[in-house]
């Protein structure tokens, strides 16, 4: 085959598959350190079982661009993949499969769970990434990095024993977030609120004395078997009097003071709130402040313990229907009422979180939150859009201490040994021989693992090779960008900023660029218990990754979420097969093509010039898109230009030039101008579709082994000609003034019309003198340019275009009676049917009882037909004129 043969329709399953491994074959994707200006990004890591899904699709187009855009500008581009062993995710993964066969983790042992859960990370974890390599991103696979490999490993190590020996991790008793199901802590950002329907229960505590009671709401009875006080606010004249008295707990009998604080807010429920340190973070500290007891009623497993005495063995929710029969048989409940409330649940099961008190590691935030508040707020690192800043800084300002202990086997596990003779703890990462204090062998390693965004943290320095002072992490580090979901901004890019700051002294990134959620047509978020979600693999296979990377960031604004439409899908799909057809036209005609023997700018036409314009303002305005990251407006600035200008404009103007037989001279122009232009576009469209783009480029004449390394195309400002746009404008505008005529009237497409331009004899009418061939191969006409009419054309249809009167004589063109009575009829079938919509939506029965969705669509149907009726009688008119 050679070069200018193409096949008549587009195949992307076969031009993606050759193309990607030829990339991947030659290492285009792969860097090393030079003398170049460096361009980094570091992906963020998804789960490695995980598998491709249109969160990672967006966000890893986005990232793509990026890198394909700055390595054809000719920076040493660095895109730096791995995955993340995903503690909770993975580890569930792995028992659930052992439940199948009858066994669990405990039933193997933690060595042999473990040697499971690697065997699992072999045989899956490759998935997501060759799922990537499908969508068509240059990571550099080479630098593949994993958050348990050995070098990462090493590095959270390392920073585990820093921020302890610098008293920035500790370990105690604490309120966090317990998930019943996955049996470990999770920290409060991966928590999720839901408002669930429920209700809220006043309760009478009766005084000590008997003569009084306070009454409390609460939406969880079943904590208040761990009640140790009642608080009120100091300022509230309610409960002044009872400040310092002692009350008895129902149901249980033990007696708790009355105390004053001003957490407690007077207008909520009562105005008295129970206290309840040991399952409540707020009452925790409210605790801390009064030195109250920690009394702890439910177990790990969401099952009341012995503390709550006759209700113990009982699931929480079984207990709380139990509590509230009790304390209305026993007079302790006054009143119900419904309150929908946010619950917090398990961004990973979905199981209600139980806040309980355990004995955790933290890292102490607030020292190292504020250099990361110092970073943003002086501009060393710019959230795009700005609106994530002011979100951020909240954030950090208010920060907690972070819970980094997690009770599972499968991750980075606490390098802690205790000395189960003296107590003492250890921190150390190898396992110590004896006890640093009473040199016994007898130590055991703390059995948690760290939290897996603990690891995550870490990822633009710990995969450059960071503790070692490596070529790559002098070089690439900061990196350039980070391109993340606006749904992590807490749960890894502060952590990355803090982490960054600490130990390389350095912010890890620039620039963050934060895009939204792909969500489904309705505007929700994808899930599968919905059933809503959409495979990009499958996208892929029925339209190729082109079109998906196309879709995806078209209509895409920076830190908005993006709704997913087959429409919008198929309608990337056919700008792909329009830009197929477009080269393919161009490669037939330019087999006898030589650039070295192409005319100059002096053979050009009003219609070359035009077209080298347009398509410098396009290489002007993507790149700058792309500097502001508004890669849904460089996308559109492109479809813009390859679909209206380039196809539906100059290659229709340079048709019969290109035909063998014309002038030589004028032949090889147009060959030249098409070639470069073709070429040039689709080095501008390749960041966004990198496939076709190599495979048409390959095929033009060009210069290097690949779209990926050929220069980003150079605004040439001499090259804009604000004359042959101006002059282009107005012959396109009379064009389509034409051709809506002959739509109008309904004129056969295959029917040459004869069209009489009137001007007044300026400047227009010599351009459309000039360039009459243009109006008559576009609009299908011969023309007659005309400074005055002696009388107007009988039987002529009439227009007006940039001040030139348009007259189009019908006779031989249309029956004009015949037309007449086509569209009356179609005009009455058109009103009968409106007129049934309008009877439906003026009946109040229909309105009342039909779903929502229902009358939005007749409203809709009854819109179309009223539009559809106005064109009907536009076009009655304009005959009935003539």
């Amino acid at each position: 085959m050679t070069r200018f043969d193409m096949p008549t329709t587009y195949d992307p399953g076969a031009v993606e598959e050759k193309w990607y491994r030829f990339w991947e074959e030659n290492k285009f994707f792969h860097t090393e350190v030079d003398a170049r200006k460096p361009f980094s990004i570091v992906m963020p890591p998804p789960n490695v079982t995980g598998q491709l899904h249109m969160g990672h699709a967006l966000d890893n187009t986005l990232q793509d661009i990026l890198i394909r855009w700055r390595r054809m500008q000719g920076y040493n581009t660095l895109w730096l993949p791995g995955t993340d062993h995903a503690g909770i995710a993975t580890q569930a993964r792995v028992e659930e499969h052992l439940a199948k066969e009858g066994r669990s983790k405990y039933d193997l042992g933690r060595e042999k769970f473990l040697e499971r859960v690697w065997a699992w990370k072999e045989q899956y974890g490759g998935r997501i990434t060759h799922q990537l390599r499908r969508l068509g991103a240059s990571c550099d696979w080479d630098r593949e990095r994993f958050t348990m490999d050995a070098g990462c490993s090493e590095a959270v190590k390392e920073v585990f024993l820093r921020l302890y020996e610098e008293g920035l991790i500790y370990r105690d008793y604490y309120i966090v977030n317990w998930c019943p199901r996955c049996q470990t802590t999770i920290s409060d950002i991966e928590v999720e609120h839901l408002d669930k329907p429920g209700q809220l229960y006043y309760i009478k505590y009766p005084i000590s004395d008997g003569r009084d009671a306070i009454i409390i709401a609460t939406t969880r009875p079943e904590t208040m078997l761990g009640d140790v006080a009642v608080a009120v606010h100091p300022d509230d004249e309610r409960y002044r009097h009872l400040v310092g008295r002692t009350l008895i707990l129902p149901l249980v009998g033990r007696e708790m003071p009355v105390i004053a604080d001003e957490y407690v807010d007077p207008a909520f429920g009562t105005g008295a709130v129970k206290i309840t340190p040991a399952h409540d973070p707020n009452d925790f500290e409210v605790g801390r402040r009064h030195n109250l007891p920690r009394v702890q009623v439910i177990n790990k497993d969401a099952v009341m313990n012995e503390e709550a005495g006759p209700y113990r063995g009982l699931d929480r929710w079984e207990c709380r229907k139990k509590i509230i029969r009790d304390l209305q048989e026993q007079g302790y409940l006054v009143k119900v009422e419904d309150h929908s409330h946010a619950v917090g649940h398990c961004y990973r099961c979905n199981t209600v979180i139980e806040p309980m008190l355990s004995r955790q590691w933290f890292v102490r935030m607030k020292p190292l939150a504020e250099p990361a508040i110092r970073a943003v707020r002086e501009g060393r690192i710019r959230f795009i859009p700005e609106r994530f800043t002011k979100i951020y800084l909240n954030w950090m300002e208010n920060i907690r201490d972070w819970c980094i202990s997690r009770q599972l086997w499968w991750g980075h596990r606490i390098p802690v040994w205790y000395c189960q003779d003296c107590e003492e703890v250890i921190a150390s990462k190898e396992p110590p021989g004896k006890c640093t204090r009473c040199g016994s062998t007898h130590l055991e390693q703390d059995p948690d693992v760290l939290d897996t965004w603990f690891s995550s943290a870490l990822w633009p320095f710990s995969t450059l090779g960071w503790p070692e002072k490596t070529p790559e992490l002098d070089y690439y580090y900061p990196t350039s960008v980070l391109v993340t979901g606006r749904d992590i901004i807490f749960f890894w890019v502060a952590r990355m900023i803090v982490s960054g700051l600490h130990f390389m002294r350095d912010v890890p990134f620039r620039e963050v660029f934060i895009h939204g959620l792909v969500l489904d047509a309705l505007g929700r978020k994808m899930s599968k218990s919905l059933g809503n979600g959409v495979d990009p693999i499958d996208v892929i296979e029925s339209h190729g990754a082109d079109s998906l990377r196309f879709m995806l960031v078209t209509g895409n604004t920076p830190g908005n979420d993006l709704r997913f439409h087959f429409e919008r899908l198929d309608g990337a799909r056919n700008f792909a097969n329009k830009i197929w057809n477009a080269s393919r036209f161009a490669l037939m005609n330019l087999q006898d093509y030589d650039p070295a023997s192409a005319p100059g700018r002096e053979a050009y036409t009003l219609a070359d010039r035009w077209i080298l314009s347009r398509y410098q303002a396009c290489v002007r305005d993507v790149t700058g898109f792309l500097e502001s990251y508004e890669l849904g407006e460089a996308a559109r600035v492109l479809y813009e230009f390859v679909w209206n200008e380039f196809c539906d404009w100059y290659i229709e103007l340079v048709k019969p030039r290109l035909y063998r037989g014309q002038d030589p001279v004028d032949r090889a122009c147009a060959q030249d101008v098409l070639s470069r232009v073709l070429r040039g576009t689709m080095e501008l469209l390749h960041p966004f579709m990198p496939f076709i783009t190599e495979e048409i480029w390959q095929r033009l004449p060009h210069r290097g082994e690949t779209i990926m390394y050929a220069p980003w195309p150079a605004f040439q400002p001499e090259l804009r000609d604000e004359e042959a746009e101006a002059e282009m404008a107005v012959l396109m505008e009379i064009i389509r003034a034409i051709r809506h005529l002959r739509s109008e009237m309904n004129v056969p497409p295959g029917k040459t019309a004869d069209v009489i331009l009137v001007t007044a004899g300026d400047p227009v009418g010599d351009l459309l003198q000039r360039h009459s061939a243009y109006i008559q191969g576009l609009a299908r006409c011969r023309v007659q340019v005309k400074s005055e009419l002696d009388r107007v054309p009988p039987q002529a249809a009439h227009g007006v275009a940039r001040g030139v009167e348009i007259y189009m004589p019908l006779a031989g063109l249309i029956d004009i009676d015949r037309e007449l009575a086509r569209l009356k009829k179609e005009l009455a079938a058109v009103e009968k049917e409106l007129r049934k919509v309008e009877g439906k939506l003026g009946n109040a029965g229909f309105l009342n009882r039909a779903p929502a969705e229902v009358v939005e669509k007749e409203r809709s149907r009854g819109r179309e037909l009223a539009g559809k009726a106005s064109a009907i009688r536009e076009r009655l008119a304009l005959l009935e004129k003539v």
